[in-house]
């Protein structure tokens, strides 16, 4: 721990060139998820709701993992680049290069993990006839619970320490570090289930929306992006949000 303390007390800062080569391999991986969810979704949205075989649920699953990376890629860059840049006061330009690979690797690895409950929800709404064929809460009364539910998440305790490690991610990596590429994957996986804490309760406003709603996705994805790197403190940007979130809730119940 010394040793990251002092790679970071200054603030660390990463070379110019690694710095294009990182925000340009996952700005490459956002934009093919995103390329692959238009391409596909349209067709995931309108599939029979019928029961699902193995292979349909394989299909809905990849689409869950691919649109998770489409939203959250973005929002990890400023992790990913603290990271690489400790890692390069510690080690060489090579080792970083596939420490920040593991990083990313184990960030998307939570989230795929995610991806499995969020898809075994779904087939199971399905099953019960609470998705429309357009993959949204059939009934506007569950509807409104399920945002009313993500306004209240807003404003917990645990909110508000999982924003806190994905809004500090200098501070994230001199808690958590762990050396060489197994220690890297462990804390992008670490990361990722903070980004979950944070995140997850928003990813359920998938169902209210329309679950391949690419609007309704991208507006979800803007906002988790703007709530762990511009909206101002985490306490005024979690209220206000949660907030908001109540009133649709009951909005949509009382409608």
């Amino acid at each position: 721990m010394t040793g990251i303390a002092s790679a970071s007390s200054s603030g660390p800062s990463l070379p110019a060139r690694e710095r294009l080569l990182l925000l340009a391999a996952l700005g490459t991986l956002a934009a093919l998820a995103w390329f692959y969810l238009l391409r596909h979704g349209s067709a995931m949205a309108s599939m029979e709701m019928h029961a699902r075989d193995g292979m349909d649920f394989a299909t809905i699953l990849a689409m869950w993992i691919v649109m998770m990376l489409a939203m959250m890629l973005p929002s990890v860059a400023p992790a990913v680049l603290v990271h690489a840049a400790v890692s390069q006061r510690l080690t060489d330009a090579a080792e970083a290069r596939r420490r920040s690979a593991a990083f990313i690797g184990g960030y998307a690895l939570s989230w795929s993990v995610f991806s499995i409950a969020a898809a075994g929800l779904q087939v199971w709404l399905e099953r019960l006839a609470l998705l429309s064929p357009a993959l949204v809460e059939a009934s506007p009364l569950a509807g409104g619970l399920v945002v009313a539910a993500a306004g209240v998440y807003q404003l917990t305790p645990a909110k508000e320490v999982c924003l806190r490690h994905c809004r500090t991610p200098l501070q994230f990596v001199a808690e958590h570090w762990r050396p060489g590429i197994a220690g890297a994957l462990r804390m992008g996986t670490w990361h990722g289930f903070y980004c979950i804490g944070c995140c997850g309760a928003l990813m359920a406003l998938l169902f209210v929306g329309g679950v391949m709603n690419l609007v309704w996705v991208a507006a979800i994805a803007i906002f988790v992006l703007f709530e762990k790197i511009a909206l101002p403190g985490t306490r005024a940007g979690r209220f206000s949000s949660g907030f908001a979130l109540l009133g649709a809730g009951a909005f949509l119940i009382a409608g």
